[in-house]
């Protein structure tokens, strides 16, 4: 195409609202985490990579309920461990923390989790 009717088609689809970025960013959000389990750093490291506004990515994650993403949290955890329970302590938290972690999950969190592996 040529630039002035790229320019033209885009002015319109902005006009229109078919292109908004924080729509797109409040999309991302909701299904990556309900849809992949994805933690909020994982969310906005990917929507950085996307080149979406700082102020995109705070809209974004109030979509995410606070409980709702608690819960993720500890479901995913539960059925990690249930998954390596055979294997020895030391190495279920290394496969626990690796996968929390990559999905972006807090590390904080994830340790606190861990925490109480080494209490049982």
């Amino acid at each position: 195409m040529i630039p002035e009717a790229r320019e033209v088609i885009l002015t319109q689809l902005i006009q229109d609202n078919f292109l908004n970025e924080t729509r797109f960013a409040q999309s991302f959000a909701r299904g990556k985490f309900r849809i992949k389990n994805w933690g909020k750093q994982r969310i906005v490291r990917e929507l950085k990579a996307r080149y979406i506004s700082d102020f995109n990515i705070k809209i974004a994650l109030k979509e995410i309920p606070e409980q709702e993403y608690n819960t993720a949290f500890w479901n995913l955890f539960q059925k990690k461990k249930l998954a390596v329970n055979h294997l020895p302590i030391e190495q279920q938290k290394k496969k626990i923390a690796a996968l929390l972690l990559y999905r972006g999950w807090e590390s904080e969190k994830v340790y606190e989790a861990l925490t109480s592996i080494s209490q049982k």
